[in-house]
Parts: structure tokens; sequence; C-alpha cells
């Protein structure tokens, strides 16, 4: 592999090789965000011996990339997506989706603890949840919150018949989990108002300003599709949806996970398919972290702060009846401003995305663009750069 001429997205984070999906358990600690990611080494498409890739940031802006955290062995053939949780006393524990190869589609939660206090080596733990007594085709992703005085723990389930759903456990300790049931499940005929497909991976729910949020990844058929959220009543291991709506348009966000900043902003970091460069050996980059409000039921994600003040040149506004054009070796992408939506036209694709009143945000960052609408996200992950782009006529 030769050295790339090419620089890396700035505000991006990317591998420096290797085939990178979904980003993991961003927490703050000792005076750094700590960021793991589902990684292959060596290679620049997925393959389900994945790892847990790490790196930590005083900023948000500037990564530094360290050894691998978790390897497969030890009776996992993939060490898939999951989170972290931090008890009373300091302690962290890692959820991960153990897989074993090449029935990989119903996993078995797992546990590790780092070694030392820069989280930088972890040994593995026990085997804590097993898949339900349901009849599923996919179990996965373990996202492990605070409930009150006790622990909750939800799965990604997909189960036959067409049921995607978020299976529900609970725990005083964070090592003992107990079943409650499915803490929320839509079927893939609901599309009205909008469409959340057979199976939601990464499933997470979060609180903003007293209401809650629950937000997932839309699969179906091993296609992976976009970011669905609803906002509701969670209570008691049960999530009462009353609005649903759609936060991200194009190909490229998948995956986001839930993290509080150092400030104790809610935020989300995604990953952008798409990006990659051949020549570096490295496919794949995460967005920039976003921070999160409600407008009502429309759930609104924003540049965070931190990234908004470094990346001022790479960042432009579309206003009201604006036209603007950015292109690479692989196409144009144009952006048209209208009343209540933006309009994106990418390789021979039309996207309408809904918008809020105002300007509208676009960040370019090497082969990344990101678009803030202020009621949805539009992302493109390509295979070369795009210039800085021109209002057109």
């Amino acid at each position: 592999m030769t050295l790339s001429t090419r620089v890396r997205p700035r505000w991006h984070f990317t591998p420096g090789s290797g085939w990178m999906n979904d980003p993991l358990a961003l927490t703050w600690h000792n005076g750094r965000y700590h960021l793991f990611y589902q990684y292959v080494p060596g290679r620049t498409t997925w393959a389900p011996e994945c790892r847990w890739g790490h790196a930590s940031s005083t900023d948000l802006v500037s990564w530094t990339e360290h050894p691998i955290a978790l390897e497969p062995g030890d009776g996992d053939d993939g060490i898939w997506s999951g989170s972290l949780a931090v008890n009373e006393t300091g302690q962290a524990t890692i959820f991960y989706t153990a897989v074993s190869t090449p029935d990989f589609g119903v996993g078995r939660i797992r546990t590790a603890t780092p070694v030392d206090d820069d989280w930088l080596v972890w040994t593995k733990g026990d085997v804590v949840a097993e898949a339900p007594p349901l009849d599923l085709v996919a179990f996965r992703d373990p996202f492990v919150m605070r409930d009150g005085e006790r622990w909750r723990m939800l799965v990604g389930t997909a189960i036959v018949g067409g049921d995607a759903a978020a299976s529900s456990f609970v725990s005083d300790d964070l090592v003992s989990w107990s079943y409650t049931g499915l803490a929320a499940s839509r079927n893939t005929n609901d599309t009205d108002p909008v469409w959340t497909g057979a199976l939601w991976e990464c499933p997470q729910i979060f609180t903003i300003d007293g209401r809650d949020v629950m937000v997932t990844s839309v699969w179906q058929d091993d296609q992976l599709h976009y970011v669905a959220y609803s906002v509701g009543t969670f209570a008691e291991g049960h999530f009462n949806a009353t609005s649903w709506g759609r936060l991200t348009y194009g190909d490229s966000y998948y995956a986001p996970s839930f993290f509080r900043d150092r400030d104790g902003r809610p935020c989300l970091i995604s990953w952008m398919r798409g990006a990659s460069d051949d020549e570096a050996g490295r496919a794949s980059a995460l967005s920039i972290p976003h921070v999160l409000a409600l407008d009502g039921d429309v759930l609104v994600a924003t540049p965070h702060p931190a990234v908004m003040q470094a990346s001022t040149s790479a960042r432009t506004t579309i206003s009201l009846g604006d036209e603007w054009a950015t292109s690479n070796r692989h196409g144009t992408l144009t952006i048209r401003r209208e009343l209540d939506s933006v309009i994106c036209f990418w390789q021979d694709t039309e996207t309408i995305v809904p918008a809020s009143d105002g300007e509208v945000e676009v960040l370019i960052d090497g082969e990344t663009i990101e678009v803030f609408t202020g009621a949805a996200l539009y992302g493109v992950g390509s295979m070369d750069v795009f210039d800085p782009g021109r209002k057109r006529p």
C-alpha cells in the first residue's frame, strides 16, 4: 500500500487505512473524548470479523488513533456494534455484539472492561444477554442507559413477519440482566408518516428538554436505508411513540451513535458511507458531531460548536431562491433552496429534503459533504475530493 497524496478530511474522522463503519460509545473521560468504531483493518470492504477501533480527542476536532481496543477471538468471530456505560464508582463497561460466523444475524451481548484508566487496553468479560425467545431474524447493537435507579439495555431486533423492534433488558448492577419484553416495535408495512423497515439497527432512546426520543437506523433485506426517529414517552422499559420522522436523506448517513458532550449537550455522530481513498486503502468516514434539539416534534441536528468554530473556511450558506453547486471527477452536487425544502441533485438522483425557515448550512470536507436544513440532514460521501463550490446564476 502506498502513502496517499490526498489530504484526509479535517473534521470528519477517518481511519488511516482500513474499513470503518458504525461509530460507538463516544464518551468524555479524564479530559478526552474516547471514540470507538467498528473496524476491519487491511481492506476497504466490510467483513464480519469486525473489531473495535479507538481514537481520542480533547476537542471533537483533532483525533489521535490508538491501538485496536477489542479483537475477535475468545469465542467471538466478530465484535460488532454496542455502547459503553460508566457506573457510580467510575467503572466503565463496554457492551458489544458478539457474533459467530456464518450465522451472524443473531448475536449475543458480551462485556469488556478497561485495564488502565486511559482506556487503551480492554479485557473481555461474560456474555450478559442472549436473544429473547422469539422467532428472530436479527438481534444486535446494545445501547445501555441509566433508567431511574436501574440500568436499561435496548437491543435491535427483527422478528419474522416484518416487525422491527427494540428488545428491553434491565439490570441493577450492569452485570446481571433480565429480559423485560419489547420496548417498542413497528411493522415494515407501516409507512405513515415514515417507513421504518424490518429491523431497527442501533436503536437508542434519550431525553431532550424533558421529552423522550428514539433514534434508529432502517434496515430491510440486507439494505441499509436512512435514520428515522420518534418522539414519545419512555417508562418502565416501554416506549410509546406519539410521532415519527425521518432525520437523514441521501445514501450516506447511517448508524448514528448518541452521546453527551462534556457540557451535557445531547449529540449524535454517524457513519458516512461512500467516502473513500483507494490510494490510502481507507473506506468510510464519520460525520462531524451534531447537537440535537426539538422544534415541536421535529428533531433538529446542527453542527457542534467546536466544529463550527474550527471549520469556518469550509462552510457556506444557501439562502431562499439560491442554487449552489460543487463538483469532483465523479459528478456534480447541485443544491437549490426552496420555500420549505432543499432540492439536492447528485449522480442522477434528485432528493427533496424538508427545511425550516432560514439559511441552509453546507460543510465541505474532502470527499464528504453535510447539509443542515434545520429540519433534516443530507449527506454525500465520495471517492474524490469536492471543489469549494460556487453559486449558480
